[in-house]
């Protein structure tokens, strides 16, 4: 009697499965390395000079750099990795140099590695507070999913190094090159931690991939928390790059007004010696909680981006543009701060709403 239960639970078993009904036994991915011809790195424009790191600035150049600007970036906020499959699981595997540790920022938003199928999230991949080099992480964004073609985008972490060691997909899943973008060339930002990220939720909130998804252009995050102060090598690394356009959002980092007024026109002079024709779009620093208490350090570095940006414009520069910072997220929008300086991700997407219409006409998309 208990061989012919067994017999028949075993039957039963085997119906349901083929009925769809009960899970498949979970089998072991396939795992494909970044190295793959149809596996696509974009927002990092040295990575292959790099040898395959995810470093946003080049290394030939890292003499060059701020020691604390070099550091950060080794952040690789911006960049994604890109493919088409029809996998019915994806995974990565992920190795983070050390645990998240920011006061501002929790784990999703300094470390997180985030999973897009088209422009619709699906999940985040984060260290715990074990997290040290060797110690590697295996994450499923998605298993069991019906098989059909889809486009995967994985944006990397804003405040944190990360490793992608491999891209776990079914044995027999087809994987394809992801489709091209709405522009040929990548559009450039330059600025502070507010440029970098902070203090985004997760990756795919920065303002600039908001951008990138609704407009569907590349976008290069050179933002560098605390340290965006418009250096001449900074500027020639801006300029190194072919961009449909250049975003400039800097100022905060500088001590100083004098200070910001000894590099922001230098810095475009830079862009302009190598860049003549390319859109520069100059955005004046968004407002802070603490100009409500009378502090005029912002508002007088908007006045000085002004008078920089009328006097070339004045002078012929007919591809220089001014967006006012407050416009995108001012006094009225206070809620879109986390600590009074840096956006959360409500204050990320009003910025993204206030210049997506802009960066639409000056890209002609």
């Amino acid at each position: 009697m208990r061989i012919l239960l067994s017999q028949l639970l075993r039957f039963t078993a085997a119906l349901l499965l083929i009925a769809g009904f009960l899970p498949a036994q979970q089998t072991a991915p396939r795992w494909i390395p970044l190295a793959d011809a149809k596996v696509e790195i974009d927002g990092l424009p040295w990575f292959h000079e790099n040898q395959g790191e995810f470093w946003r600035l080049p290394v030939r150049s890292r003499d060059t750099f701020p020691k604390a600007v070099w550091n950060l970036s080794l952040d690789p906020t911006g960049g994604r990795i890109r493919f088409r499959t029809n996998s019915s699981t994806v995974a990565l595997r992920l190795e983070w140099p050390h645990a998240p540790d920011m006061r501002n920022m929790h784990f999703f938003g300094q470390s997180g590695v985030d999973l897009y199928i088209g422009n619709t999230y699906w999940n985040t991949a984060t260290p715990d507070k074990e997290a040290a080099p060797g110690k590697v992480y295996e994450h499923v964004f998605f298993r069991d999913q019906p098989r059909a073609m889809r486009d995967v985008t994985i944006y990397l972490s804003l405040y944190s190094p990360v490793k992608v060691l491999g891209i776990g997909l079914d044995t027999d899943a087809a994987i394809d090159a992801p489709a091209a973008f709405a522009l040929s060339r990548p559009v450039v930002f330059y600025g502070t931690s507010i440029t970098q990220g902070g203090c985004a939720s997760r990756p795919g909130m920065s303002y600039q991939a908001i951008l990138g998804r609704r407009l569907n252009f590349d976008q290069v995050n050179l933002g560098f928390s605390g340290n965006g102060k418009g250096e001449a090598s900074l500027a020639r690394a801006v300029a190194d790059i072919d961009a449909a356009a250049y975003i400039l959002d800097f100022a905060q980092n500088n001590a100083t007004v004098e200070s910001l007024a000894e590099v922001y026109d230098p810095f475009i002079a830079i862009l302009r010696e190598r860049r003549p024709d390319t859109p520069i779009l100059a955005i004046t620093p968004i407002y802070a909680a603490n100009e409500s208490t009378g502090s005029r350090r912002n508002e007088e570095m908007r006045a000085l981006i002004r008078k920089v940006v009328s006097r070339r414009i004045a002078a012929g520069d007919t591809h220089l543009q001014l967006v006012e910072g407050p416009d995108l997220l001012g006094p009225s929008r206070v809620d879109g701060l986390v600590d009074g300086t840096h956006p959360n991700d409500l204050g990320f997407e009003w910025m993204a709403e206030g210049l997506a219409e802009r960066l639409h006409k000056l890209l002609g998309l």
